[in-house]
């Protein structure tokens, strides 16, 4: 099992920046994808971006956040960040971290392992 929380959402203004932070804890070895979803309220859960663990942290991003979002990770201490620039309204959402064993994938059933999610609401 691999354990995932996040932390770091809040209230921001349009325009603004915030960096989110997924801990994992558990066979962390077990999986090779980390990822980022979003959630709006009444919308599915979208991709926002993921980066490959195992490897030379390869990254992919959703078009809608390319150029603003940056996933990046910290391998000693099994964390991924999401650092979110020019932060809009639309980009409001519960923010989930995700993990897998399978390689980077756009659809949350590719995922094994789910955060508990962490709030983010920009304010235009």
């Amino acid at each position: 099992q691999v354990q995932l929380v996040e932390s770091g959402g809040g209230l921001v203004q349009a325009g603004d920046s915030l960096r989110l932070s997924c801990a994992a804890s558990g066979r962390t070895y077990s999986s090779s994808t980390r990822a980022w979803f979003r959630q709006a309220p009444g919308k599915e859960r979208e991709f926002v971006g993921a980066i490959s663990w195992r490897s030379v942290g390869s990254t992919y991003y959703a078009d809608s956040v390319k150029g603003r979002f940056t996933i990046s990770r910290d391998s000693t201490k099994n964390t991924v960040y999401l650092e979110m620039n020019s932060l809009k309204p639309e980009d409001t959402a519960v923010y989930f971290c995700a993990a897998g064993v399978r390689g980077i994938s756009t659809a949350p059933n590719g995922y094994d392992y789910w955060g508990q999610g962490t709030q983010v609401t920009v304010s235009s």
